[in-house]
């Protein structure tokens, strides 16, 4: 039986216009992350897109923290029990979009790149990478991110595997 990967989108904000290109992107990017990481079972994912005001106001909820980031991660599948068959749900990525678009524009490779650097990350995440535990917890998942990333076909620079970037 072949390992399927369903994906499924949320639309929570009106700013910038979410299309089957972008869609299509990010399913290309969740797919390439999992290929990479050599994963071996039906799954499935939550993708919302969303903008400043409500990533803020989840990062606050969930994180403590309060101000908008560009992706949240929420990993579901951390200790639950395995269902033969059935798809793992992998868990949910919370994407905003302003922000993609914006970190974009500022580190100077565009609003796609970003969008595939930002889901990626999340989906490293969604498989039990940290980059929060430790430098080289850190690395490991910068360079992980960075390959996945280029086999998406993106450029990577140097910063993104040292870590230079803010998140």
């Amino acid at each position: 039986m072949k390992n399927t990967v369903k994906i499924y989108f949320s639309d929570t904000q009106k700013k910038i216009p979410v299309t089957k290109e972008l869609r299509a992107l990010v399913r290309k990017a969740i797919r390439t992350a999992l290929r990479f990481e050599d994963f071996q079972r039906s799954c499935e994912v939550s993708v919302t897109f969303t903008d400043d005001e409500e990533i803020r106001r989840l990062n606050a909820r969930y994180r403590g923290v309060d101000r908008a980031t560009d992706v949240l991660s929420f990993p579901m599948a951390e200790g639950e029990p395995e269902i033969e068959g059935a798809p793992l749900a992998l868990g949910d990525i919370v994407l905003d979009l302003e922000r993609a678009s914006a970190q974009g524009e500022a580190y100077g490779h565009g609003f796609e790149r970003e969008t595939a650097f930002l889901v990626v990350h999340s989906m490293l995440h969604l498989l039990g990478y940290d980059h929060e535990t430790g430098e080289e917890d850190e690395r490991e998942m910068r360079t992980r991110q960075s390959a996945i990333v280029a086999l998406c076909g993106y450029p990577v620079n140097d910063s993104e595997i040292k870590g230079a970037e803010d998140e």
